[in-house]
């Protein structure tokens, strides 16, 4: 009985108050999840407040999506969408970690429709649809040692990895890690490998390791870097 009990208050807490203790979250979602896809319109986001539309735009970079539809709902004139979407291109570009890595620009224009507002959506790429599905993922910066050690093994140049948590001593975590991969791997006379930070100023939620010079080159030649080394 008391088994019961707490397999029905579980999820009972992650459904209702337990989730105010995130002060943030973005929805990872799968594709055409009736959350957050329009049922009669395939290639159609929606979105029913200023949140969905920064999951919404995540949903399109993490398909590296360049042009989409989103209908918004709930939204009452005209510079309430406007400001709503430019809002939230700026916060997924600047302050989400996959934005911050693969977005070059977000641009959109909206009109109103009847009982919604459609924006045709833009979204301007500085890595390709390859470096983005490359990602992988790690609970914590303990996990890069053994990720990059992978890689290079692989003969992989460069390696991106999403971190979902970040303590205070992360970056130090990082570069630690990094230094005894290249000591454990005899490269300490080597080039030094590059270490980028996404988002660059907030908490880091995504570290991008360049391991060859040429590799960054290539990396930065037709866009500028928006991480922090």
């Amino acid at each position: 009985m008391r088994r019961k009990l707490l397999a029905i208050l579980l999820p009972l807490c992650l459904l209702t108050g337990c989730a105010s203790l995130l002060e943030r979250t973005y929805s990872t979602t799968e594709p055409h999840s009736s959350r957050f896809w329009e049922s009669e319109a395939a290639d159609t986001l929606r979105a029913e407040n200023y949140q969905d539309i920064v999951n919404d735009f995540l949903i399109l970079i993490g398909q590296h999506t360049e042009t989409a539809t989103l209908r918004l709902y709930n939204f009452t004139d005209d510079l309430s969408v406007s400001e709503a979407l430019e809002q939230a291109a700026a916060e997924t570009q600047q302050e989400t970690p996959l934005g911050a890595y693969a977005v070059e620009y977000i641009t959109s224009t909206s009109q109103a429709q009847r009982g919604y507002y459609e924006a045709a959506v833009q979204i301007g790429y500085r890595r390709t649809a390859e470096q983005i599905q490359a990602v992988v993922n790690a609970t914590s910066p303990e996990a890069v040692y053994s990720l990059l050690d992978t890689a290079w093994e692989a003969g992989k140049t460069e390696l991106a990895i999403r971190v979902s948590y970040w303590g205070a001593d992360g970056r130090e975590q990082v570069e630690n890690a990094v230094a005894q991969i290249r000591e454990d791997r005899g490269l300490t006379e080597t080039p030094e490998w590059q270490i980028h930070y996404y988002p660059s100023e907030n908490q880091v939620g995504l570290v991008e390791f360049l391991m060859d010079p040429e590799a960054e080159s290539a990396a930065n030649a037709s866009a500028e870097s928006g991480g922090e080394s």
